[in-house]
């Protein structure tokens, strides 16, 4: 399944919130949460991939969500979450959306 036919859908609570996804035709949610962190920043803290979606490419479409959000919106994200770390690593393109964490 390519990224561009995934759907992401956004939950905003005001100091938190999450990006999620589901497929068709299998069980299951993904999501990436996120909380603020202070003015500006918003902490990506957890991604979850159930297993019938791993290596369907659910994970890095809810991550390419957050960052144009985090674009649109003038916000810094710091990567808690090991998989969003790994892929602020792997695309230096980013680093200009990068807070410490």
């Amino acid at each position: 399944m390519s990224q561009a036919s995934i759907q992401i859908s956004h939950e905003d609570y005001g100091s938190s919130g999450r990006y999620f996804a589901q497929l068709p035709g299998v069980e299951g949610e993904a999501e990436l949460t996120w909380r603020n962190g202070g003015p500006g920043i918003i902490v990506a803290d957890h991604t979850f991939v159930p297993n019938p979606m791993r290596g369907s490419g659910v994970a890095m479409a809810l991550v390419k969500r957050l960052i144009a959000d985090a674009r649109h919106r003038g916000l810094l994200i710091a990567p808690n979450c090991s998989y969003v770390q790994a892929q602020f690593d792997r695309h230096p393109e980013w680093a200009d959306l990068r807070a410490d964490s």
